[in-house]
């Protein structure tokens, strides 16, 4: 078969692709992250603003059936992806006369949508079941596999924590296996495969999220954490932390719609789909039993944890030593520099032009669409320091508060911020 998967660089959409290719199904891949250079079945495409049908029709020639898998999350076009333009791919399918559609949903959106992810979530479900085609519509709960990301990904990193905090007013969740969730959609491909169905793809076992995580910690070879149940207060500031970084550009699971999401928990009947479809949906604790965690699951669990830190200190660090500079070190580094030979205006000129660097640098490492280019920054202006403080004031690398010295764990620390940027 000749498939559009659009989404194809997600989660579950990769999943699919790879499945599908060995299968020996031809795809074409769609999302708005560019995957492999030169790859010719890949199209780089923004759902949300490709609302006009005509647009996707060039790439419905051939094709049998379409998944999509595409999602965004709070701080995107929720309302472009998945109703806007997902709407317009229906009406192409429905024009171009390729009647298979699998769709990508969110389990109980379609009960409480309390938020703008599910309120999008289910009028993209109805754009769909309004349409003359062979629609299907799956709702899985958190998905669990071996990648990670989002609730998943989450799990891994308060499984790391000493203490684990537990959120209050969160209902139970039902993970779902990635695995699981493939398998239902390869069913949905075979000829004469039921259609206009929606199914709740859920795991056999209602678990809280807290539990969850300390099956991942177990997985993971450590001992269990100490639980500690956060005051609403303190929730509703962790919260509000991941509002601002989504603001910041940063994909976080912890935010507003995650608040919303966790407390209507995300719960089904697994059984309609094991009828339906013979998947026996696997249980949490023994799909890991079933793959031991490796060296490199644990690396990714702590530096998942870390890596908010990582950045918002680092950027922090960069602001704070232009702020510093051009304040209450100000009489140190023009000191510094008229030891080491420059004088008057141009002394000033130099601490002020480093401080404003230094604060820029700060600020583009905090903004995730600027990131790269901060941390690029801050790497070439700290091999820039050594080098210059070197010629102009050598005696510094002899300084017992080691000024020169401590320019290495800075490059360090930006090495390991430049190698966990990406989310995916």
């Amino acid at each position: 078969m000749r498939i559009l998967l659009v989404g194809a660089t997600g989660l579950i959409g990769s999943a699919i692709h790879a499945r599908l290719s060995a299968e020996g199904h031809d795809c074409v891949l769609v999302s708005r992250h560019p995957a492999a250079p030169h790859d010719p079945r890949h199209v780089t495409l923004d759902v949300a603003r490709t609302t006009d049908a005509s647009k996707w029709k060039g790439l419905l020639t051939g094709v049998d059936a379409v998944i999509n898998a595409a999602g965004a999350l709070q701080g995107q076009d929720m309302q472009g992806v998945h109703v806007a333009g997902s709407a317009a791919l229906y009406a192409a399918c429905e024009s171009a006369g390729v009647r298979r559609v699998i769709l990508f949903s969110a389990i109980g959106s379609n009960v409480d949508a309390l938020s703008a992810f599910s309120r999008t979530k289910r009028a993209g479900e109805a754009a769909l079941m309004a349409r003359e085609l062979d629609w299907v519509v799956l709702r899985p709960s958190v998905v669990v596999g071996r990648p990670a990301y989002g609730g998943s990904a989450l799990l891994r990193g308060l499984a790391t924590l000493p203490v684990m905090p537990v959120m209050p007013d969160t209902a139970a969740i039902q993970p779902v296996h990635l695995d699981d969730v493939v398998e239902t959609v390869l069913f949905f491909l075979q000829p004469g495969a039921p259609s206009r169905v929606a199914l709740d793809l859920a795991g056999p076992r209602r678990i809280a999220f807290s539990d969850a995580a300390a099956l991942f910690r177990a997985w993971l070879r450590w001992r269990p954490a100490y639980r500690l149940q956060l005051p609403s207060w303190a929730a509703s500031i962790a919260y509000r932390a991941g509002d601002v970084a989504q603001m910041l550009g940063w994909r976080t699971p912890i935010n507003a719609t995650a608040q919303a999401e966790m407390r209507r928990g995300a719960t089904g009947d697994p059984e309609p789909w094991r009828q339906m479809t013979g998947v026996t949906a696997r249980d949490l604790e023994a799909a890991l039993a079933r793959e031991p965690a490796s060296v490199q699951e644990r690396w990714f669990a702590q530096l998942y944890a870390l890596k908010p830190l990582i950045f918002g200190v680092f950027g922090a660090f960069w602001i704070a030593t232009g702020i510093i500079s051009l304040t209450a070190g100000w009489n140190i580094g023009m000191s510094l520099l008229r030891e080491g030979g420059l004088q008057g205006n141009v002394a000033a000129l130099v601490v002020t032009a480093g401080a404003l660097a230094d604060i820029a640098i700060g600020l583009a490492i905090l903004y995730r669409p600027l990131s790269r280019y901060g941390l690029w920054a801050a790497l070439i202006i700290s091999l820039t320091y050594a080098v210059i403080g070197t010629a102009l004031v050598p005696r510094l690398w002899a300084d017992p508060l080691g000024p020169m010295l401590k320019i290495w764990p800075v490059i360090m620390l930006n090495l390991v911020a430049m190698a966990i940027r990406e989310d995916r």
